[in-house]
């Protein structure tokens, strides 16, 4: 006979035994209120509802909710004013205390930047850092105290919408730009303000996903976790991250909102992590969509009990929890301690001192999209742009051109040029690639400008009306890719073609066989084959924020050169899908040409159209092969690489040496090359530099299934050069000191199965 324990006696059962969070020495504020609530106003500090504009009917019920201390967070918030009368409100409830005021930021506020799939193009943290020293001051100005940044999904499958929010396929590169960002974005002291905390998400595995689809997952292997999704997140906690956001999805079957082993025993017990720990949107109450719950109050249960703090927009955690305590499901003091850290930040905050933090609308006036943000948007997006081919030379175009033609449904379009999740951004403050050729090219050449149709779908008379205006040209930019809305959240495509009949509007303009660039505004890795068969440029754009028609133009025109590497791989068909330079080799490596029983395509080639870390200049480098300063590397030694870097055309430029490492030998199978290390190298023509890069046993370990990494004993290969798929290699031995694997120290141990911290 089967016998089951209802569910929610094995959560009595749980949280019974674990005992309050060993919370770090804090305020007597934040004790002295905890100690005054009721059960449903400590609820209620758990409860994050979004705000709703004042000509909303209902909008009135949420500043009730808010006085009458059932609602601790609030999201969503537009404005200095709003701020403050939300702040107001929560003054009016019977402890006063104040709300954490939430906002997606994901690539900028007012001032809008490259979206961060292109920010992740750009290869520099310290950009990439200021970039959301900007957002954060931004935001505070009109009340925001909380970012839901950085996102962190790392993802190998383009077919995914929120890709373009994200890091790219590298949990190194991600892990460094989690580190910017959250720098960024708290700057050094929390309550200044023009301080935000981050609240980077979505920790788990959001961005592995089935068929490209969003909110799916695969059934993922704790190595998967551990080795490519959470690095990122872990990384986050490092640089000091005060707010966590849980995936939507649900690898292994278990939704990541009710993990007790991802949301307690790894973030908060092995990593150390004290901050509130939330839902995404009602993904408490998608449990029962799930059929991981059975109804609204199981949800509340499961979720809390596993370690989620805040429950967003569901309004589950506030209606159930009371109850759940006094039928003795949940002991009161978990409850306080996830009260105490949502306290605790709003204290970091300076909330107890100044609810609003100054925010006033002549101070959001003074602070928004000033010149020096915009000047940090327009560097950061000639950065971003990846020239992917330049056959011939015709990028930059001469100087001399006098007649210019602009083609394609992106040329003019503000609303794609800023992409999605374009925070409080203006279309009319937008420079597109129009107004920056315009610019850029003054009166002296003449810009002729025609969309050849929509995005979505050109006429034969668009088509006809572009041909002719670049007919009559010296030189053609082609403006074509995705609207803002076909990538980001809910916008998975099947196909990475570009959209409509933008393929035929190219063909038909490139046929002329005028020098010609395509300028591709995406969130994704699109499908370029054909594309990169007729045009003689390509410079993909990404989605580059307030300033990317300008930054474009320049890049164009040769007033600065392009530097921006990829941070995913392009495909050259979307059957390759999912494609990355972290694939394992098999016990049959695919070939060229390809082979029978081999691990690649009887109708495609296995290599991708553009490797990871590819990017193009205005000038050519060579890079020599790795020079090693040992043979053997030992128990804490460290092995130095240098490569001499030689900047070999006729301009100045920039190129950004990369490290791989793949032990040879492991106790599984290494993939082909990971990403380790990367520098950013400027050099006059002739000139050589030096590039020295550290390398540890940590940085080629792996995750066992002991719950540790470790690395095995044997040659490890170093592999250096400009891109993932170009690199020249040098060979060390690795010789612990004792037996055949070192415990990496890359995360703490972490203990299975046991119960949650509260």
């Amino acid at each position: 006979m089967i016998v089951f324990r209802p569910a929610w006696l094995t959560l009595c059962a749980l949280l019974a035994v674990a005992p309050a969070s060993a919370a770090p020495s804090g305020s007597d504020r934040a004790e002295e209120l905890l100690g005054r609530m009721t059960l449903e106003e400590k609820a209620g500090q758990l409860n994050m509802i979004s705000a709703l504009p004042e000509d909303d009917p209902k909008a009135a019920e949420v500043r009730d909710e808010i006085a009458a201390g059932r609602v601790g967070s609030l999201f969503n918030v537009h404005g200095a004013d709003a701020a403050r009368a939300a702040q107001e409100a929560a003054g009016r409830s019977r402890l006063g205390v104040p709300l954490l005021l939430a906002f997606d930021a994901i690539h900028g506020y007012r001032t809008i930047f490259p979206t961060p799939l292109g920010q992740a193009a750009s290869w520099d943290m310290e950009l990439i850092r200021r970039a959301e020293r900007v957002t954060a001051t931004e935001a505070a100005a009109d009340g925001v105290n909380v970012i839901f940044a950085p996102m962190l999904d790392v993802t190998r499958d383009a077919r995914w919408g929120r890709a373009v929010e994200g890091p790219g396929e590298s949990p190194w590169l991600a892990a460094r730009i989690a580190e910017a960002r959250v720098k960024g974005l708290e700057g050094d002291d929390l309550a200044a303000p023009d301080a935000t905390a981050a609240c980077a998400k979505h920790l788990g595995a959001n961005g592995a996903v089935e068929g490209g689809r969003d909110y799916t997952a695969p059934d993922l292997s704790r190595r998967g976790l551990r080795e490519t999704y959470l690095p990122p997140f872990h990384a986050a906690v490092e640089a000091g991250a005060h707010c966590m956001m849980a995936a939507f999805n649900a690898p292994d079957g278990l939704p990541t909102v009710a993990n007790a082993w991802l949301l307690t025993d790894v973030l908060r017990r092995e990593w150390g992590f004290e901050g509130p720990a939330l839902s995404d949107f009602s993904a408490v109450r998608e449990l029962v969509v799930h059929g991981f719950a059975r109804d609204a109050e199981d949800a509340a249960a499961q979720a809390f009990a596993a370690g989620a703090d805040v429950d967003m927009q569901s309004k589950a955690f506030v209606r159930s929890l009371p109850d759940l305590v006094r039928a003795g499901v949940v002991p009161e003091n978990a409850l306080d301690a996830a009260v105490r850290r949502v306290l605790r930040l709003k204290e970091a905050l300076g909330l107890f001192d100044d609810p609003s933090r100054g925010a006033r609308p002549g101070r959001a006036e003074a602070t928004l999209f000033r010149p020096e943000h915009r000047a940090v948007a327009q560097e950061l997006a000639e950065k971003s742009a990846v020239l992917l081919k330049n056959d011939g030379g015709v990028l930059p175009f001469r100087r001399d051109v006098r007649k210019v033609a602009l083609i394609g449904p992106i040329g003019d379009s503000p609303a794609d040029t800023l992409g999605p999740w374009a925070g409080r951004g203006e279309p009319s403050e937008t420079v597109t690639l129009r107004q920056g050729l315009a610019q850029v090219l003054g009166d002296a050449v003449q810009l002729s400008f025609a969309a050849g149709g929509a995005a979505e779908a050109s006429s034969d008379a668009d088509i006809a009306a572009a041909v002719e205006a670049a007919h009559g040209a010296d030189a053609v930019v082609l403006a074509l890719g995705e609207r803002f809305n076909q990538s980001g959240e809910g916008a998975s495509r099947a196909s990475l073609d570009l959209p409509g009949d933008q393929a035929k509007l190219a063909r038909a303009v490139l046929a002329l066989g005028k020098p010609a660039v395509a300028v591709v505004f995406a969130g994704r890795p699109l499908v370029l084959t054909e594309l990169a068969a007729q045009a003689p440029a390509i410079l993909y754009a990404w989605q580059p924020g307030s300033m990317g028609g300008l930054a474009l133009a320049r890049l164009i025109m040769g007033e600065v050169s392009p530097t921006g590497r990829l941070p995913m791989t392009f495909p050259r068909t979307v059957g390759q899908v999912p494609i990355h330079h972290e694939q394992r080799p098999t016990g049959r490596p695919a070939t060229l040409p390809p082979e029978p029983y081999t691990a690649g395509y009887g109708d495609e080639s296995h290599e991708p159209l553009y490797p990871f870390g590819f990017g193009l200049g205005y000038t050519s480098f060579s890079f020599g092969a790795p020079r090693l300063d040992r043979d053997v590397l030992r128990d804490g030694e460290t092995v130095t690489a240098q490569v001499e870097v030689t900047n070999t055309g006729a301009r100045a430029g920039e190129t950004v040496a990369q490290l791989y490492l793949r032990p040879r030998v492991a106790r599984v199978a290494p993939p082909l090359r990971q990403l380790r290390g990367h520098q950013r190298v400027a050099l006059a023509p002739g000139e050589s530099r030096t590039v020295t890069f550290s390398i540890r046993a940590e940085d080629f370990a792996y995750w066992l299934s002991d719950d540790r990494f470790a690395a095995t004993a044997g040659p490890v290969e170093v592999m250096t050069g400009p891109d993932a798929a170009d690199v020249r290699t040098a060979v060390f031995d690795y010789r612990p000191l004792r037996d055949a694997e070192l415990s990496s120290g890359g995360t703490r141990p972490s203990p299975a199965g046991s119960p949650p911290d509260r």
